[in-house]
C-alpha cells in the first residue's frame, strides 16, 4: 500500500496540490477510517493515559518528518536514489531495537536485509542512471526520511508494549499532525481540486488518504505485535519499491529492465527468507 502513493501524489501535484496541503490531506481524512475501526472494534480504546501522550507526539513528529523528508528527496535527487535511502532504514531499526529492546541482530537478518536492500537498488534503475551532480540536500533527506521511520518504529514498538493499541497509537499522531498542519494549509487548492469534480475528487482524497496512508500503517504497526521491528522494517523496505514497481507498470506503462526484474527476484528471495521460521512448533 506505501508503494502506491507515488500514484495519488503524482495526481495531486499535477492538479496544483503543494506539499504540505497534500499532507494536510493525507493526514486529516486517515481521522474518518481510523475513528470507524475504532468504533467498531472498542470505543473504549480513545481512551489514554497522559503519560502516553510524549510517545503519540513522538511518533507524530516521526511520521510529519519521514514525509517531509522523503518528499524534499523526491523533488531534489532521481526517485530511484530517494528510494534506496529510504530502503537502508531496516539497518537503523536493526541498530536501534538491538539498543532499546535487546533484539538479536542474527546472520538471518542481516542476509535479507542486505538482499532486500540491493534488490531494491536494481529495482529502482539507479545502476543504469546518471548519478553524478546529485545534490547533497537531497542525500542527506533521504538518509532523514529513513532514520524518522526507523524512530517511529521504536516509538510505537514502545507504546504497544506500554499497553496502548494499534489504533489508539495512529488516530491520536495524525489529529496532533492535522493540528499542526493547519495553519500551513491552502483551503483554496483544496477547493480547487474538489470543483473539477465533486464526486470523484472526495473519493479519490478518501482513497489516497486510506490507501497511501492510514491502512499500511495500521498493518506496519499492528505487525509489531507478532514479529521483531528490524524483520518487520525490511518486508517494509523490500515491499514498497516492489509495489511501486508494479503500479508503474500498471498505471504509467512504465516497462521494468532485466535488472529491475532481478532486483525484483531477489527482493522476493529475501522475503521468502525472513518468512520461513526457524522451529515449527505445533
Amino acid at each position: 500500500m506505501f508503494g502506491s502513493s507515488g500514484v495519488f501524489v503524482r495526481t495531486l501535484t499535477q492538479n496544483g496540490i503543494d506539499s504540505t496541503t497534500l499532507l494536510f490531506l493525507r493526514f486529516s481524512i486517515a481521522i474518518l477510517p481510523l475513528m470507524i475501526a475504532i468504533l467498531l472494534t472498542d470505543k473504549k480504546l480513545l481512551k489514554i493515559n497522559l503519560k502516553d501522550i510524549p510517545l503519540f507526539l513522538v511518533c507524530a513528529m516521526c511520521i510529519v518528518g519521514l514525509n517531509l523528508c522523503y518528499n524534499e528527496s523526491m523533488n531534489t535527487v532521481p526517485l530511484s536514489l530517494a528510494a534506496v535511502l529510504l530502503s537502508i532504514a531496516p539497518i537503523y531499526v536493526l541498530i536501534f531495537a538491538y539498543i532499546l529492546f535487546g533484539e538479536k541482530i542474527t546472520s538471518k537478518k542481516v542476509i535479507c536485509m542486505l538482499l532486500a536492500i540491493f534488490g531494491c537498488v536494481l529495482m529502482t534503475g539507479m545502476l543504469e542512471g546518471d548519478m553524478s551532480n546529485v545534490p547533497l540536500f537531497g542525500i542527506l533527506s533521504g538518509i532523514g526520511a529513513g532514520l524518522f521511520w526507523a524512530i517511529y518504529l521504536m516509538a510505537s514498538k514502545k507504546s504497544i508494549e506500554n499497553g496502548s493499541h494499534t489504533y489508539t497509537i495512529l488516530i491520536y499522531s495524525i489529529i496532533f499532525i492535522s493540528l499542526a498542519l493547519l495553519p500551513f494549509t491552502n483551503f483554496s487548492q483544496i477547493n480547487s481540486f474538489v470543483n473539477i469534480n465533486p464526486l470523484l475528487t472526495i473519493v479519490f482524497l478518501i482513497v489516497h488518504s486510506t490507501f497511501s496512508f492510514a491502512l499500511p500503517y495500521v498493518f506496519s504497526t499492528l505487525s509489531l505485535n507478532y514479529m521483531d521491528s528490524g524483520v518487520s522494517s525490511i518486508f517494509l523496505s523490500g515491499a514498497e519499491p516492489f509495489a511501486a514497481l508494479i503500479f508503474g507498470f500498471l498505471i504509467y506503462t512504465e516497462i521494468p529492465t532485466p535488472l529491475m526484474f532481478c532486483g525484483f527476484i531477489l527482493t522476493i528471495i529475501a522475503m521468502m527468507m525472513l518468512s520461513r521460521q526457524d522451529h515449527v512448533k505445533n
